[in-house]
């Protein structure tokens, strides 16, 4: 067995050690299965063993399933194939719990997914004392729910109640809570788990569970009578309903799962199990999630994009030009992660102002148990506020965040300069302004690149690298270098107008403008966004940003590029509400919506009577607009080049502005369609809308092709059904 093994003592007592041979956690996958299957027949037939310690060599418990197999469940598994995988998963778990001999389960960290499931099937569950020895079921956040198990025990074990939070927020759950909640038996200091399973073995404890005790009723059987907390499920599919907008299948089909479970025997409310499973492993949503979410963002953070041959650089010291919001989550988030920092500004009162960020952020965290005051401390002493560029000296990196002035940060970058080492690096987090045109005041182009962080930067994951024309391979893995002491997930992208994130965003608010102007109710508006799975609609976006800024980029490219540029549709609708009605959002006073002083804001009752509504909208029209308006302006990114690869372009557009997890993202979206079926599409919303919608040549020879973005040539295309949200 190439993932486990067997020790045996003298006191009759077996010790199973999961131990995987190819990845530092242990996960679940058909070799693990194998292995299971083997050493609990092994352990079942040999009569001096009287009991099994389940425990882990590893530092984590187990991890759960390997979503590096499961993500090509769509397209290359059939449901049938799928309900077999889940019932033989099913299976290994209802044969260690019946092997007529009791298993105990010491977690000795981590245990989630299939790993919790592991230990759920075993008949005692001692949980170490350690704060990173969480335990949990977060299948739900990858699309799926667990499948071998999890969602019956759960339930039969904690209460209908208890399995139904846990299983749709997908929470991890701490020692003490998990105690409390029933789910571990014991939660005992780690020195002494292995002595504790062998005491509960020690009192020959019934290898029986409940539900395989003869009569054994299931939790909810009510014959033909209504189960009293009917409502409560009827509630519960009300709020999935109103969380997700109907996109995401996980949720609804754990509260079938549950519902139907409890109310049968165990054997068949396991077979429920799997074919709510198989399901959700053959649907294109948990494929899109696990994709994105899992492998191209741990591909990401691994190093994915960064140039090969170029020895790893670590910074030491970095200098953060402009303490205001950004420039202050920048130096929070690098004295975080143990480097020094600069922080400077035009005096010394504002730099103390941006160090203070750090001081906020770290009081809520100590105020939480998740931060001790010795260890804050240490954090604001590596911050040194100054409006000294002397102090610069010695950085390896320069991070600018100035005001978005080109003059201002030309200046800022001279001034820099002349004091940082040769070899240092200097990134501007400029989200507007082209990198190359920035590099002109450099003295050093080929050190110059761009690295856009996402406000706020303690919260945000995601960092966009843009490369100038001239900036070179090493400076870029400098770069990534310095993303990955963050901890934070980086995209590369090259140089273009608004670069990748904010460029597409923009097509969002732009649409919403648009709709408005068109005569559609600005309620309806917001929430068509929201039912696509948009965290905020765009008129409230466009209130929180200020009409100024999309409207300065417009006119910035009206006067670099003339005829040749093409106004976004919305254009029109804020320029009549900043200069007409004198309305520019939230900071000056109000836009789309109110801000009344000690209330909560609400649409402008004014917009009815400047954007007359109409009545003959379609629902599905607008979110389906909102859908293809984001996900052409991402084709066309591929097309120029300013975006290299489709891993990248889903990566920005679910962790820089929101775009929906259901789609997996922006390209992600447009393969789960089909290329034909979107060309077809957008060319009967460009006749309908404008041409902002129509495909390119390039996008229509690319459908032609039958090849979509994410081709494998190892595996068959597979025909994707009619997606949520497409006409």
């Amino acid at each position: 067995m190439r993932h486990l093994k067997i020790e045996k003592a003298a006191d009759g007592y077996a010790t199973l050690t999961l131990d995987n041979a190819d990845e530092t956690m242990n996960v679940v996958s058909d070799a693990f299965i194998a292995d299971m299957e083997e050493a609990t027949k092994l352990l079942r037939e040999d009569v001096s063993v009287k009991g099994v310690i389940l425990t882990s060599a590893k530092k984590a418990f187990m991890a759960g399933a390997d979503l590096k197999q499961l993500v090509r469940g769509y397209g290359r598994l059939s449901v049938k194939e799928a309900f077999a995988f889940s019932q033989r998963a099913t299976a290994m778990h209802r044969a260690m719990e019946q092997s007529g001999k009791p298993w105990v389960a010491v977690i000795n960290g981590l245990a989630l997914g299939g790993g919790f499931e592991l230990a759920l099937a075993c008949h005692h569950r001692i949980l170490v004392d350690d704060a990173k020895a969480v335990v949990g079921l977060p299948e739900v956040t990858v699309g799926l729910l667990p499948g071998s198990g999890g969602t019956q025990r759960l339930l039969r074990i904690a209460g209908v109640k208890v399995a139904s939070d846990l299983l749709l927020s997908g929470r991890s759950v701490a020692p003490a809570e998990a105690l409390k909640l029933g789910i571990v038996d014991e939660v005992v200091p780690a020195a002494d788990a292995t002595d504790r399973a062998r005491a509960w073995l020690g009192t020959a404890p019934d290898p029986v569970k409940p539900w395989d005790v003869k009569g054994a009723v299931p939790p909810q059987k009510r014959g033909m009578t209504v189960p009293e907390d009917s409502m409560a499920y009827m509630m519960g599919a009300g709020a999935i309903a109103g969380k997700s907008g109907y996109n995401l299948p996980a949720p609804l089909a754990i509260l079938s799962t549950i519902f139907e479970g409890a109310q049968l025997p165990f054997d068949k409310a396991l077979s429920v199990e799997s074919k709510y499973f198989a399901r959700l492993l053959t649907d294109p949503v948990a494929r899109n999630i696990i994709r994105t979410t899992f492998i191209s963002k741990q591909a990401a953070e691994k190093g994915a994009r960064r140039p090969a041959g170029v020895p790893k650089s670590e910074v030491k010291k970095v200098g953060v030009l402009g303490a205001g919001m950004m420039g202050a989550g920048i130096a929070y988030v690098s004295a975080n992660a143990g480097i020094e920092v600069i922080l400077l500004d035009r005096d010394v009162q504002t730099a103390e102002h941006g160090k203070a960020y750090s001081q906020k952020v770290q009081a809520k965290l100590i105020e939480k148990g998740k931060l001790d005051q010795e260890k804050a401390d240490a954090l604001l002493a590596r911050i040194t506020p100054t409006d000294d560029f002397a102090l610069l000296e010695g950085c390896d990196l320069i991070v600018e965040a100035v005001f978005e002035d080109t003059a201002i940060k030309a200046e800022t970058t001279a001034r820099a300069e002349a004091v940082i080492p040769s070899t240092a690096v200097f990134a501007s987090n400029t989200s507007t302004l082209p990198i190359s045109q920035l590099a002109q005041a450099s003295g050093r182009p080929d050190q110059f690149i761009g690295i856009h962080f996402f406000s706020p930067v303690d919260r945000m994951g995601l960092v966009e690298v843009i490369m100038g024309k001239q900036t070179s391979q090493k400076t870029l893995a400098k770069a990534l270098d310095y993303i990955a002491q963050l901890r934070k997930t980086p995209i590369v992208v090259n140089d273009s107008r608004g670069f990748y994130t904010s460029r597409v965003f923009q097509t969002l608010i732009h649409e919403g403008g648009a709709m408005l102007e068109e005569g559609v109710p600005p309620a309806v508006i917001e929430n068509a966004a929201k039912a696509i799975g948009m965290p905020v609609g765009p008129l409230a976006l466009l209130d929180e940003l200020t009409f100024d800024l999309p409207l300065k980029i417009v006119d910035q490219a009206i006067a670099e590029e003339g005829d040749r540029y093409l106004p976004p549709a919305g254009v029109p609708t804020l320029r009549k509400m900043r200069d007409q009605l004198g309305r520019s959002g939230r900071k000056s006073g109000g836009g789309f919506y109110d801000y009344p002083e000690g209330g909560k804001k609400h649409l402008w009752k004014g917009l009815a009577e400047h954007f007359p509504v109409r009545s003959d909208y379609d629902v599905e029209e607008l979110k389906t607009r909102f859908l293809y308006a984001q996900a052409m302006e991402t084709a066309r990114c591929l097309e120029e080049g300013v975006l290299e690869t489709p891993e990248d372009a889903d990566l920005g557009a679910l962790y820089g502005w929101g775009f929906p997890a259901w789609t997996g993202g922006t390209i992600s979206y447009i393969d789960t369609v089909g290329l034909e079926r979107f060309v077809r599409e957008a060319d009967r919303l460009a006749q309908a809308y404008g041409p902002r919608f129509a495909p390119s040549a390039w996008l229509r020879d690319k459908a032609a092709s039958g090849v979509p973005f994410y081709a494998d040539a190892s595996e068959p295309v597979p025909a994707a059904p009619e997606p949520a949200c497409a006409a």
